[in-house]
């Protein structure tokens, strides 16, 4: 037997009513502020590693020590950054756009501490 699903499907009003709300205007700025900057970074980053392959093989082939070489150290650090942009994300995410989006959910299928104000509106 399946416990019945609590939950508020929200109708296509009050999907664009949400969309527009602070809460939601928050999270999208948000997660913008994050993404896009790291995005560009990253890529730039990319674009150097492959330019720098392409136009600068002498650069490339510097030696480091024994068969290590500036280009095996760059494309070590792609994998790296790769990474450390992966971490960042998932904690920027937890701590900044969870608490949002739980919010923006719980007043769209009221739950959580909308479940209680909701029970007490008439239907």
């Amino acid at each position: 037997m399946t416990t019945p699903d609590l939950r508020h499907t929200p109708s296509a009003e009050e999907f664009i009513e949400a969309q527009q709300s602070p809460d939601f205007l928050e999270l999208k700025q948000k997660r913008r502020g994050f993404t896009f900057p790291v995005c560009i970074v990253s890529l730039l980053w990319f674009l150097a590693y492959v330019l720098l392959a392409l136009f600068a093989p002498g650069f490339y082939g510097t030696s480091l020590g024994g068969n290590f070489n500036v280009g095996f150290l760059m494309g070590l650090l792609q994998f790296v950054t790769t990474f450390a942009i992966t971490y960042a994300y998932v904690k920027y995410a937890d701590r900044v756009l969870e608490p949002l989006t739980e919010e923006v959910r719980d007043r769209l299928e009221h739950t959580g501490k909308y479940a209680e104000s909701a029970d007490a509106q008439p239907a």
